[in-house]
C-alpha cells in the first residue's frame, strides 16, 4: 500500500533528502539524459511529497509555494515515479494527492506544472488544461497546463 508523507526541507532527514535526490538524479538526468541543475533554491521553499511503499521511496513530487512560482501560481513539479514502481498507477496517486495538498493549502487557487509533452494525457485526465504552445526545456517537449481551483458555490 502507498503511503506518503509530506515534508518542507529543514523536516527531512539527511537519508530521507538522500533518497530524493537520488531519484531525481536517477529520473531526470540519467534516464532523460539531461544534464541540469535539478538541485536548486526552490528545494529551500517546497513541500516535499513522497510515496512509500513499505520504506522505500516510490514516488515523489515538489509543491511550490504561489508567493515562489514566476507566474504566482501554487506547481506542482519534479514529478516522478522510482523505475522498480512503475506500472502500478502510482503516478496517479502521487499526483491526485498533490492535488488535494494544493487545495488544502492553498484553497481557490489553480495549480500550474510544466508538463513533457508525452504526459498530456495523463494530466487531462486529472483535470489539467493546456496553456500556450509546446517549448523545448532541457532538451524535451514541455507544454505548461493549470487545473483551475475549486470555487465555492
Amino acid at each position: 500500500m502507498l503511503t506518503f508523507q509530506l515534508n518542507l526541507l529543514p523536516q527531512l532527514s539527511s537519508q530521507a533528502l538522500y533518497g530524493i535526490f537520488k531519484a531525481r538524479c536517477e529520473v531526470f538526468v540519467v534516464e532523460q539524459h539531461c544534464a541540469y541543475p535539478d538541485i536548486d533554491d526552490t528545494d529551500l521553499v517546497c513541500w516535499h511529497l513522497q510515496g512509500f511503499i513499505d520504506n522505500s521511496l516510490a514516488c515523489y513530487a515538489r509543491i511550490i509555494p504561489p508567493d515562489y512560482h514566476y507566474l504566482g501560481y501554487v506547481a506542482i513539479g519534479r514529478v516522478l515515479t522510482v523505475g522498480d514502481f512503475r506500472g502500478h498507477h502510482y503516478g496517479r496517486d502521487l499526483m491526485q494527492k498533490a492535488i488535494e495538498i494544493c487545495q488544502q493549502y492553498y484553497p481557490s487557487q489553480p495549480i500550474f506544472i510544466a508538463a513533457q509533452t508525452y504526459l498530456i494525457h495523463f494530466y487531462q485526465a486529472l483535470g489539467f488544461c493546456i496553456q500556450g504552445d509546446c517549448y523545448l526545456e532541457d532538451g524535451i517537449e514541455h507544454v505548461n497546463m493549470i487545473l483551475e481551483g475549486k470555487h465555492d458555490a
